[in-house]
């Protein structure tokens, strides 16, 4: 195998997990499952990204259990039938050399909404008509996403312990489909996030109030996901780093959980931000301005105070500033979300940027061989140019 030059394409071993480069192509939720099923849809989007040079891909958030998709459109793992067409994709993945992965999540009080291209919202009386009606909502406590949205049914200790255990049947479930990294989401105000953050957590009992308390529910999903999960194969954490928020979660706050989620087992986090209330995070002043790697500096801290491996997001478009934020150490692997929607070969092209022509080296067989060619004429026909010009 070619041996590159850049830390972008340079492997990563995780456990004994090797993944070919650092580019990993984040959970991106399609909404177009029926019943938590995934489909051919799902198997052309991910075998795109696995054709275009990503080192790993994973599969977008899939429920644990049915009440906890965001929408009727979410994949899920909460029965053995829903398992077929994930290992399918699992095994395209793997055999264009990317590593599979698959995010596991619960959207807690974010859940039983309409699909973003219908608006967005809370599910209503319209979308029950045609089949695709609301669901009963579950959160730390009985306070809503936002004013436009119905009140979740605060959780009781024995319906805390029956998530816990579909978390771990979930996770089962996935590493009987052949992923070999599992990612739990802790951020973006879902149900784990909504434990963590004083904004959606207002419980009385050993769950809420102290930083230890809203750590506690957390951890114990975190403990079952990593018990069910091989200790060969390497377990992600998607955490908000902070909320954005005068009263919420903060950055120290990130510090202690990831240092216990490092104890724990896991090995890489990745460091997103925001999500607990959009509203009013739109309304107030918050460390949130969107530019290019705004949220690669919680990837760096957590990387350097807690010292364990992570992954850095954010609007990282540019192949040079990510290869930038790997030589500085910043973060251990790259992040591309909608980049990878605009463009599934972004890393391909990257290669090709960053180590010239060597890059056509890792292209599809299928495709190397012919734009190899076509390089060597557009080279030679430039060199035509030149010496006619001169």
């Amino acid at each position: 195998m070619t041996q590159f030059k850049s830390h972008l394409f340079s492997p990563l071993q995780l456990r004994e997990v090797k993944i070919p480069n650092r580019i990993v192509a984040s959970p991106m939720c399609l909404y177009s499952a029926v019943d938590g099923f995934a489909n051919d849809w799902h198997f052309v989007h991910y075998g795109k990204l696995a054709t275009g040079g990503a080192g790993l891909v994973f599969v977008e958030a899939t429920g644990v259990e049915a009440d906890g998709r965001i929408t009727h459109g979410c994949t899920g793992l909460w029965k053995d039938e829903q398992m077929e067409p994930l290992a399918r994709i699992a095994d395209f993945i793997r055999s264009e050399g990317a590593v599979p992965g698959i995010q596991l999540g619960h959207a807690g009080r974010k859940a039983s909404s309409q699909r973003p291209w219908q608006g967005g919202e809370a599910l209503g009386d319209e979308e029950a008509a045609r089949g695709e009606g609301p669901w009963r909502m579950v959160a730390p406590s009985a306070l809503a996403a936002n004013p436009k949205r119905a009140v979740p049914v605060a959780l009781d200790r024995d319906e805390m312990k029956r998530i816990v255990a579909s978390w771990a049947s979930a996770t089962r479930r996935a590493r009987e489909c052949g992923f070999d990294v599992v990612e739990i989401h802790g951020a973006h105000g879902y149900l784990i996030h909504s434990f963590l953050s004083a904004v959606s957590n207002r419980r009385t009992d050993e769950y809420g109030g102290s930083l230890e308390n809203r750590m506690r529910y957390p951890l114990e999903i975190a403990e079952a996901v990593r018990r069910e999960w091989p200790g060969d194969k390497p377990a992600f954490f998607r955490i908000s780093a902070i909320d954005g928020l005068p009263e919420s979660w903060t950055m120290d706050d990130t510090l202690v959980f990831t240092e216990r989620l490092r104890e724990m087992g896991y090995d890489v986090i990745d460091c997103s931000s925001g999500g607990i209330d959009a509203e009013r995070s739109r309304s107030v002043a918050t460390a949130l301005t969107r530019r290019p790697g705004f949220q690669v500096p919680f990837a760096e801290e957590v990387r350097k105070k807690v010292g364990i491996k992570t992954a850095a997001v954010g609007l990282i478009v540019n192949p040079k500033h990510a290869e930038a934020i790997l030589r500085d150490e910043q973060a251990d692997l790259i992040c591309l979300g909608r980049e990878l929607l605009f463009n599934p070969q972004w890393p391909l092209h990257a290669l090709l940027e960053l180590e010239g022509v060597d890059g056509y080296d890792l292209w599809p067989p299928q495709y190397e061989w012919s734009l190899r060619k076509r390089a060597l004429w557009a080279a030679k026909y430039r060199e035509t140019e030149v010496q006619a010009a001169e």
